[in-house]
C-alpha cells in the first residue's frame, strides 16, 4: 500500500549524518532506523509504496519513537524541514492504522477546555480529600505513571490585569493544559507586560493551539483547530504564547492551510503575528529591570523554542534582568527532557531513558529552581525531580521568575 503525503523537501537530504549526534533517540540506540536520515528514509519507502505501513508495525514504530523535538533540524545544512515531514507521514498512517486508543483520548480532552476543566475538579476534589493518594497506592503501574504526569491541580486560574493608558496591546493564547492547569502563569505573563506598558485584549472563541493532534497525524482536527484560532485572533496586532510547543505549531499556520484558498492567506497572516513571550518581552524591555530575587537557576531550552522557534538567547537575557538571580547553566540544556507532547506517555521507556541524564544535569548545578517556557517541560521535570527525592527545587515558568522579582520590589 501507498500512503500518499507531501514529500516534499525530503529529497534535500544528502545523508551527511549532522543529524545523528543532534538526534535524542540515536543518541540511546545508536540505531540507523532511530535517527532522523533513517526516519527520512523510511518515510520515502511508506510514501512510494516500498514500505506496506499498515503491515510494518516495526517501521511505525521507529517513526513513533520520534520525539518531533527538531534538533535535527537546526543542524542540517540543507534544510531539510523534518518537522514537517514527521508530521505528514504520521497524518498518512492515521489515516491507513487509525490513532491508538490513548491518543484518541487525550486528543479529544485536550481540544475541549470543559473536559480538562472537569477532570482538574475531580483531581483537585481528590487531592483535597486525600482520596487521590489513598487510590493511588492501588492503582497498575501505567495508571500509576499518568497520575504522577498529571497537571497540577489547584493552582489559581487566570485572572486578567487591568492596564491604564497602555502603550501597546496583545491577545494571549490561553490554550488547554495552560487553560487548565497553569492559569497562573498566565496571570503572571499579563502582569509583566502591565508592568511594560502592554495590555492583554481578550480574544473570545480561542482554543486549543492543534499541536498535540498535528503531531500524532490527526490532521483534520488541526485543522479546524486552527480555523477556530484565527478567526479568534484576527483583530489583534500580535499573538503572544507562553507555551513553546503551542507558539511553534501557531507559526506554522500558513504551512497547515496552504492548500486552502478561503483560509491560506488568513493563515499564513495570523502566523506572522504570533510571538513567544520571551520574544516579545526581550524587545520591549529596553534598560528596565525587574527587581530583586536571590535564587539561583538552571535553564531548561524547551525544543519547540530553541529548535523550532531558534529562541535561546531571549529568555536568558530577561534573567539576567532580575538582580540577584544566578543563572547557571546546565549540560546539554537544549537536549529533550521526553515530554515531547504526551510522549511520556506513549513511549515511557525512551522518555524515562532521556529524563535521567536530564535530571542529573539538572541536580548538578545545585540549583533553588529550574527555569523554562513550556508546560511539558514543566510536568515532566517535576516528576523526574519528585522521583528522585529533590521536590523541594522548584520548577518555574520564565515569567514566573519575573512576576516574582516584581512582587518582590
Amino acid at each position: 500500500m501507498s500512503t500518499v503525503f507531501d514529500t516534499t523537501g525530503l529529497e534535500r537530504c544528502i545523508h551527511c549524518g549532522l543529524c545523528l549526534e543532534a538526534c535524542p533517540t540515536y543518541k540511546i540506540t545508536h540505531l540507523e532506523t532511530e535517527s532522523p536520515r533513517g526516519r527520512l528514509h523510511l518515510m520515502g519507502a511508506i510514501a512510494d509504496g516500498r514500505i506496506d505501513a499498515r503491515a510494518s508495525d516495526a517501521t511505525v514504530l521507529h517513526l513513533d519513537r520520534c520525539l518531533a523535538c527538531r534538533a535535527c533540524e537546526a543542524v542540517c545544512p540543507s534544510g531539510v524541514p523534518y518537522g514537517r515531514l514527521i508530521e505528514e507521514t504520521r497524518a498518512g498512517l492515521a489515516q491507513a492504522r487509525g490513532v491508538k486508543p490513548l491518543g484518541r483520548v487525550l486528543l479529544w480532552m485536550v481540544s475541549r477546555p470543559w473536559a480538562l476543566s472537569a477532570i482538574a475538579s475531580v483531581l483537585a476534589l481528590g487531592e483535597r480529600t486525600g482520596l487521590r493518594g489513598f487510590v493511588r497506592r492501588f492503582l497498575p503501574p501505567g495508571v500509576r505513571r499518568l497520575d504522577a504526569l498529571a497537571p497540577p491541580v489547584g493552582r489559581p486560574p487566570y485572572r486578567p490585569v487591568r492596564v491604564e493608558s497602555p502603550r501597546s496591546s496583545v491577545a494571549l493564547l490561553l490554550g488547554c493544559v495552560m487553560r487548565a492547569s497553569y492559569g497562573d502563569v498566565h496571570t503572571a505573563t499579563a502582569r509583566v507586560l502591565a508592568h511594560l506598558g502592554t495590555a492583554v485584549i481578550d480574544a473570545p472563541g480561542q482554543t486549543c493551539c492543534g499541536a498535540l493532534h498535528a503531531h500524532a497525524g490527526d490532521k483534520a482536527e488541526a485543522v479546524r483547530l486552527a480555523k477556530r484560532n484565527i478567526a479568534a485572533f484576527e483583530r489583534a496586532d500580535l499573538v503572544l504564547v507562553n507555551a513553546a510547543g503551542c507558539g511553534a505549531h501557531l507559526k506554522t499556520y500558513g504551512h497547515l492551510l496552504e492548500d486552502d484558498p478561503s483560509w491560506a492567506e488568513r493563515a499564513a497572516a495570523l502566523a506572522s503575528r504570533v510571538r513567544d513571550v520571551s520574544e516579545y518581552l526581550e524587545t520591549i524591555v529596553g534598560d528596565q529591570t525587574f527587581g530583586a530575587l536571590p535564587l539561583r537557576v538552571t535553564y531548561q531550552d524547551p525544543c519547540h523554542l530553541a529548535h523550532a522557534q531558534g529562541i535561546r538567547a531571549e529568555p536568558r537575557a530577561l534573567l539576567s534582568k532580575v538582580r540577584g538571580l544566578e543563572l547557571v547553566e546546565m549540560a546539554d540544556a537544549d537536549v529533550c527532557c521526553g515530554s515531547a507532547g504526551y510522549y511520556n506517555l506513549a513511549q515511557p521507556d525512551y522518555a524515562d531513558r532521556l529524563l535521567e541524564p536530564k535530571i542529573d544535569a539538572i541536580l548538578a548545578t545545585r540549583p533553588d529552581a529550574v527555569v523554562t517556557g513550556n508546560p511539558g517541560c514543566m510536568l515532566q521535570i517535576a516528576a523526574g525531580l519528585r522521583s528522585r527525592g529533590s521536590a523541594d527545587i522548584l520548577v518555574l515558568h520564565v515569567v514566573e521568575v519575573l512576576d516574582r522579582a516584581l512582587s518582590a520590589r
